[in-house]
């Protein structure tokens, strides 16, 4: 059984801010079940990763969007994917170690 989305934005959210990194919620999305897209800013550069459900029924990170994109760039991608998905959450981290980081406060491999 998942924990709803927002739950896990919260914790995100409050653990970068707990941590003095930075986060924010882009754009919320469905509640319970909806998908989470968190853009990483490493530096002024962005990149992506989504939380994903694998055919062994456990959730993990794969990469998402451009690589190594500029901020116009990761928001144009974004902004393309909510259009598709209304129910999608998107969340901005600038934290230090952000895919790992990402993938202890939400319980992914």
């Amino acid at each position: 059984m998942r924990l709803p989305t927002h739950l896990l934005v919260g914790a995100l959210l409050r653990r970068a801010n707990d941590s003095g990194g930075f986060g924010a919620v882009r754009a919320s999305g469905e509640a319970q079940s909806g998908a989470l897209l968190i853009l990483l800013d490493e530096g002024g550069r962005m990149r992506a990763v989504e939380r994903m459900r694998g055919f062994d029924d456990r959730d993990s990170l794969v990469p998402a969007g451009p690589v190594d994109a500029t901020d116009s760039a990761m928001d144009d991608y974004w902004r393309g994917r909510r259009a598709k998905d209304p129910d999608l959450w998107v969340v901005e981290l600038t934290v230090a170690d952000g895919e790992r980081f990402v993938a202890e406060t939400i319980g992914v491999d």
